[in-house]
């Protein structure tokens, strides 16, 4: 077969031309979620307005980020079989949302997962740990985010790297600074049903040259490339590893800050349910599409191909769009992934901001007496401070693999953030003490322990060994992470924390007394 010539890399009309349109919405829908975005309540939770079935396209469109779409098609299409993992993972970990954490969260918190945390316990003390654990797993997702949207754009619209971040950033900081959280929302919706439509659009054309028949195009994939691709074994071979992968990529969905904010933004517990059940049924369809994407991309442009235009694979969507769709389409795929970038982006930062103003300037700072203009000014405040920073990340991390940024963000949300939001809702010994022990530990055991890894020790570093030998650190992080807090806690008894958990329950499973 002969090789794929491809027009990546040259400025696309379509994608410029439909990627503006996206723009020019969504700031329209800013405009008018402004108006509507005064208090408090507004600015983090879009005032509890927002219904199940939009909160669950919003929530599966801050799920489904560009490494998810781009990310997993093209591990697919180079590793074949194994590039699953990460999909059924992080598709795993939703089922665990629903039935552990979304009632809870919504009928316990206000704005913040450490509203949960912090719920009976002292507040000045877990909600400066929580608000490190959270403000860390941000930081890394928008390292992550911002380096692929500077490398995508550049490859896709061929305007300069720094432009590209500079781009995302301003962008990303008026949907959130003007139109907060209902803003937001709907970019993640609007980005959620051109993603879900685009990819299956591009599976549709796919399949139509297998006569719509999947077993064929594995038969021809197969048949290319050996019956290697089908079976697993070609990309995690350590079971330890993928398990430990297994673990942050699961538990860490349940300890993503910018994921659990969505909850507040339903009026009740069962809207919460109902969105998370939505949510699921998008993202597994998702996913389905991302594997027959990759296969896809397998057949129909080569691996060979796929490699050359980036090692890792990340092009292998947009390639397949071109090569069954042409140019146009791959303008309408390119655009729909920037896009994908830009909402989840703007989703992390307000949650960032939410974690710098709520959690410590008005609960630590102020005491929890801050006047509502007040919050809201210092929210906008931390937006923009977040937006400079996510640009300055995005640039002064240029050309690094940031595959582990993702990992690692992951790692640190499953054991600084999951552990502590459990022992809260569910044990009546958990103490202050304990809390700050368990979110500390998990929080930098997982950074220590990625930078001793094969990851970083050896691919960044240069060393010829790493330190410690598993990829992820989750399995011990985590675990370390639940160990200081049920240790801690049991020598140092709490009597308030203890007698406030009856009426903890009483809201956690009744609702009574939930904002």
């Amino acid at each position: 077969m002969e090789t794929f010539q491809t027009s990546l890399g040259q400025a696309n009309l379509a994608s410029i031309l439909i990627f503006f349109v996206f723009v020019v919405i969504t700031l329209g829908i800013t405009y008018w979620a402004a108006k509507r975005t005064k208090t408090t309540s507004e600015f983090y939770a879009a005032d509890r307005s927002i219904s199940g079935f939009q909160n669950g396209l919003a929530l599966a469109g801050d799920y489904m980020s560009a490494a998810s779409f781009l990310g997993i098609a093209g591990m697919v299409a180079l590793k074949g079989y194994d590039g699953l993992i990460y999909s059924i993972g992080f598709l795993v970990g939703w089922p665990l949302v629903m039935f552990l954490i979304a009632e809870p969260l919504r009928n316990l918190g206000k704005f913040t997962f450490a509203d949960v945390v912090a719920f009976r316990l002292r507040q000045k003390p877990v909600r400066i740990a929580s608000s490190v654990g959270s403000l860390m797993t941000i930081v890394f997702y928008l390292i992550a985010q911002m380096v692929g949207a500077g490398s995508l754009i550049k490859t896709l619209f061929g305007l300069p790297y720094e432009l590209a971040v500079i781009i995302v950033g301003v962008v990303m900081i008026a949907y959130v600074l003007f139109g907060g959280m209902l803003a937001t929302t709907w970019v993640q919706i609007i980005k959620a049903v051109l993603l879900l439509g685009g990819a299956s659009f591009l599976v549709i054309i796919t399949l139509s040259h297998f006569h719509f028949n999947p077993i064929e195009l594995f038969s021809q994939a197969a048949e290319k490339y050996t019956d290697a691709v089908l079976s697993p074994g070609g990309f995690v071979t350590n079971p330890w590893d993928a398990i430990s992968l297994g673990i942050a990529l699961i538990l860490g969905t349940a300890g993503l800050p910018h994921i659990l904010m969505r909850f507040f933004t339903v009026p009740d517990a069962k809207q919460a349910r109902k969105s998370v059940f939505v949510a699921t049924g998008f993202i597994g369809y998702f996913y389905i599409l991302t594997f027959v994407i990759g296969f896809g991309a397998m057949v129909l442009v080569g691996q060979d191909a796929i490699s050359s235009i980036d090692k890792g694979g990340n092009m292998a969507a947009l390639l397949l769009s071109e090569a069954v769709g042409g140019q146009f389409f791959l303008g309408f795929i390119a655009a729909v992934a920037f896009a994908t970038i830009l909402a989840v982006v703007a989703g992390l930062t307000l949650s960032g901001a939410s974690t710098l103003s709520h959690d410590l300037y008005v609960n630590v700072f102020k005491n929890g007496k801050a006047d509502e203009a007040g919050e809201v000014r210092v929210a906008k405040i931390a937006t923009l401070c977040i937006g400079i920073l996510a640009i300055l990340l995005g640039l002064s991390f240029k050309g690094q693999n940031v595959a582990f940024t993702v990992g690692l963000a992951f790692a640190i949300a499953a054991s600084a953030n999951f552990p502590s939001l459990l022992l809260s809702i569910l044990w009546k010994k958990f103490t202050t003490k304990g809390a700050v022990a368990s979110i500390v530990t998990g929080a930098s055991l997982a950074v220590i322990l990625i930078i001793l890894s094969p990851t970083v020790w050896v691919d960044i570093f240069h060393n010829e060994k790493a330190i410690f030998p598993l990829k992820n650190p989750a399995l011990f992080s985590m675990f370390a992470s639940f160990l200081a807090g049920i240790l801690v806690s049991y020598f140092t008894d709490e009597p308030e924390a203890r007698d406030k958990f009856e009426d903890e329950k009483l809201r956690t499973y009744l609702g009574i007394g939930a904002e």
